[in-house]
């Protein structure tokens, strides 16, 4: 089974650029038509938050024409760029999304469990796991012990080095920890956020984030650094289920030579 993790797209209103000078929606079109020209095809695609930039009605409305062309059922989650209620109306009618309160769902993905947090906190950069969302989470998981299970959130629940994105981290990472702890078969944790691939071992799995669709944060660990962008490759993630594991690939989305057979051309 194939999962196609897309995440941080900022998609703003049509004829608009983010910044005055980021072309979202022109770089989420490029990664549909990368996930769409994959052979085999992903089952499914998962975009972990930050869909849109202001939380506009009008920014969904075009995110969800970018998206129309994508060959595979999508879900999708909150993240601090979101709105809640604009979100849901725009993707209420998709069948997974509650029709009222957070934004959590569990689907059940083949092999697979998908559960979805929303760590979003309005008007807030950072995300949280209030103790109503973790009852929420923890029974969730509960319901299905023996189940392969991945976890969609925005927010990482590790610090990564870049420290002005780590203000804006995860609030309850401790308590969230515990709950992970006590589920082994979480296989993994998909994030967004930091715009940049980044793996961390966590509460007996691992948690990862994916890159941006669209701009990457400068990577600068320095403690006085801004936080600036950088147009690194944008990418993706896919995510292989076979043989009773789970295996991450972080591609990059552009047009490259090749692919050239291992041999010398003939003279």
């Amino acid at each position: 089974m194939l999962i196609a993790q897309l995440s941080d797209p900022h998609i703003v209103a049509p004829g608009r650029l983010l910044y005055g000078r980021v072309d979202t929606a022109a770089f989420l079109a490029r990664a549909v038509m990368a996930l769409n020209a994959l052979k085999p095809l992903p089952n499914i695609a998962v975009l972990t938050g930050d869909l849109v930039d202001t939380g506009g009605a009008e920014e969904y409305a075009h995110l969800r024409h970018l998206l129309a062309p994508l060959r595979m059922p999508v879900f999708v989650i909150a993240g601090n760029h979101d709105a809640r209620e604009p979100l849901r109306a725009a993707f209420g009618e998709d069948g997974y999304l509650p029709a009222t309160g957070f934004l959590h769902y569990a689907i059940e993905a083949g092999p697979l469990r998908l559960v979805a947090l929303d760590t979003h906190i309005p008007g807030e950069n950072g995300g949280a796991l209030s103790t109503d969302r973790l009852a929420w989470l923890d029974g969730t998981l509960a319901a299905a012990p023996l189940k392969p299970t991945l976890v969609l959130m925005h927010h990482p629940p590790f610090a990564t080095g870049i420290e002005l994105m780590d203000r804006f981290g995860l609030a309850d990472a401790a308590p969230f920890a515990a709950i992970v702890a006590r589920h082994p078969q979480i296989e993994r944790i998909l994030c967004g956020h930091l715009h940049r691939a980044i793996d961390r071992r966590f509460a007996g799995t691992i948690a990862g984030t994916a890159p941006s669709t669209a701009h990457q944060i400068r990577l600068d660990f320095s403690p006085e650094a801004r936080l600036r962008f950088n147009f690194e490759p944008p990418g993706y993630q896919l995510h292989v289920w076979q043989n009773g594991g789970l295996v991450t690939h972080t591609v990059l989305i552009g047009d490259w030579p090749g692919p050239y057979a291992f041999r010398a051309p003939p003279a």
